[in-house]
């Protein structure tokens, strides 16, 4: 890649915020503190998220609560990127921010806090993919009943002496592949850690006392999601919210409410019905024995939680059958995703918010960036390649999926992906 154009200091984040909490805003805080970035660009999954759910807040919501906290320009990951793997998800991510052209970091959370055994690990990894007998472990592994982490850091350990848990333990995972994807398109940008504060990331209760000196609570997203949807009020998780945030919490609860999975058992029920003739395999991370396990219990189904607890075994996680289901709904195939790999995840930057401030962020990128920058859907088309176009149309369904799901929920109006005003601050 070129050497840019611009004497600015830029640090990318790839994130999720579902919802954005303290950890989030400590992170942003500590990124710019650490790199000295003069604007903070974040790569944020838009309605659905990798778990194989949809967000608990819309994308437009998530954003303007990463620009009251310290952000920049937030940009869309593409939905066949962001509801995939954490090697789709990191490679799609990647390929964004290297793609502007004006990034110079890459800040991740990680419970290791290491950036340099995080990079060397993804060096390990690289070097051990090519290995078919590392694979055939892997498969071994997996047929055992190991998850598809457990199982790779399984099959590290045949050759090497390695810490499992590193391996396993889920921002650990994300830097790594982030590291791996940075490391294969040779890119500029440099990896740089933060260690997750507070909760576990799978920590589902609410800490009862502040996780920090400075009198934080560092609350897991797990546990706030939880909480929220289990109806025990907003006010329950707001120490574990940052303050800039509680307005845009509270305009949106007043106007519209919160979306879990269960919301849209109805639309996957339907498309599991009208599939079930031909199966589910052309469908990513669906193989043929998950595709027929589908059509048995279909029979079964009551809802989108309890059919993915009925699906749910030591081979197949929970989540990993949500996936599933998420890439039912919203038409994601293995073709698609495959053609996306091969082509070292192409890609587009879909701004969904962006501050006034970031002006000269936002020239140096239109300058820069050797992908196509998309403020405006309807200018979209010529700058887009058959397969970013398709890419792009699988994003604005999306949307147009959860927006339905939402508005119909609370009865609100409908709000079309191109009729959108960008939240600008």
């Amino acid at each position: 890649m070129e050497e840019k154009i611009t004497d600015m200091k830029v640090t990318g984040i790839i994130a999720e915020y579902n919802p954005f909490h303290k950890g989030h805003e400590y992170q942003i805080k500590k990124a710019r503190e650490l790199t000295g970035a003069d604007y903070i660009i974040v790569v944020m999954s838009g309605d659905f998220t990798q778990r194989g759910a949809p967000a608990l807040l819309d994308k437009y919501t998530r954003a303007s609560m990463a620009l009251a906290c310290g952000a920049d320009l937030v940009l869309e990951l593409p939905v066949r990127y962001a509801c995939a793997s954490a090697e789709f998800f990191a490679g799609g991510a990647v390929s964004i921010l290297d793609g502007l052209g004006v990034v110079d970091s890459l800040c991740f959370g990680s419970e290791s806090g290491d950036t340099g055994k995080i990079a060397a690990s993804a060096q390990a990894l690289l070097f051990a993919e090519t290995d078919d007998q590392y694979r055939r472990h892997i498969r071994q592994a997996q047929k055992e009943g190991l998850s598809y982490p457990a199982a790779r850091a399984k099959a590290l350990n045949l050759s090497a002496e390695t810490d499992a848990q590193f391996w396993t333990l889920p921002n650990n995972i994300l830097g790594i592949e982030y590291c791996k994807a940075l490391a294969l398109s040779q890119s500029r940008i440099r990896p740089l850690t933060i260690r997750r504060q507070g909760s576990a990331y799978h920590e589902e209760s609410l800490p009862t006392a502040p996780c920090r000196q400075e009198e934080e609570i560092f609350s897991s997203a797990t546990a706030i999601r939880k909480a929220l949807l289990e109806g025990t009020g907003f006010h329950t998780v707001k120490a574990s919210l940052p303050e800039p945030t509680w307005p845009i919490w509270e305009t949106h609860l007043n106007q519209q409410g919160l979306l879990s999975e269960q919301d849209f058992s109805l639309l996957i029920h339907y498309r599991l019905l009208i599939e079930a003739q031909n199966g589910y395999r052309k469908y990513a991370d669906i193989t043929p024995d998950l595709s027929d396990k589908l059509k048995k219990n279909l029979n079964n189904y009551t809802d989108w939680k309890s059919f993915c607890q009925l699906l749910n075994t030591k081979d197949l996680t929970y989540a990993r059958a949500s996936r599933c289901l998420t890439h039912i709904l919203l038409n994601l195939t293995q073709e698609n995703q495959g053609a996306g790999k091969t082509a070292r995840f192409p890609s587009y930057a879909r701004p969904l918010a962006f501050t006034k401030k970031a002006a000269p962020l936002l020239n140096a990128i239109k300058t820069n960036a050797n992908i196509p920058y998309l403020p405006k859907l309807s200018a979209a088309a010529p700058l887009l390649t058959p397969f970013t176009a398709q890419m792009l149309r699988e994003d604005i369904q999306a949307s147009h999926i959860y927006q339905t799901v939402l508005c119909q929920k609370y009865h609100t109006p409908f709000t079309n992906e191109y009729q959108r005003q960008l939240p600008i601050t």
